[in-house]
């Protein structure tokens, strides 16, 4: 199939999934923490989808490969506020661990995209 959109993308759509289930998960955090974890988690994860789209709206090879190491970058800051949420005791770690092996998931096909373009070059 010929990648006419990002949203043809497996990895972007897995990624907006990944954003959802963050949302649901933040959503019973304390209060206090609206303008802490919970905004950085909400943060993070719509960073993954929005910079593979935006790296695969730009004209140069550079450009992509460049917002799919952000989007890693966010994924990997997202697994440890997930981490963190456990740590701290606001919900019991493995309440995580779904969106744990998304993430997993998201990386995997974030490298492989990756080199695949880098191939392309």
């Amino acid at each position: 199939m010929k990648i006419q959109s990002y949203r043809d993308l497996l990895v972007w759509q897995k990624a907006m999934e990944l954003v959802v289930e963050c949302y649901k998960f933040v959503s019973s955090l304390p209060k206090n923490e609206t303008y802490g974890l919970i905004s950085q988690v909400q943060r993070a994860a719509v960073s993954i989808p929005a910079n593979i789209a935006e790296g695969q709206g730009r004209d140069h090879l550079g450009d992509y490969l460049r917002h799919l190491s952000i989007a890693n970058g966010s994924l990997k800051e997202l697994e440890t506020h997930l981490l963190l949420i456990g740590r701290l005791g606001y919900r019991p770690e493995q309440d995580a661990e779904p969106m744990l092996v998304q993430c997993a998931e998201v990386g995997k096909m974030l490298s492989g995209l990756s080199k695949s373009l880098r191939g392309n070059r």
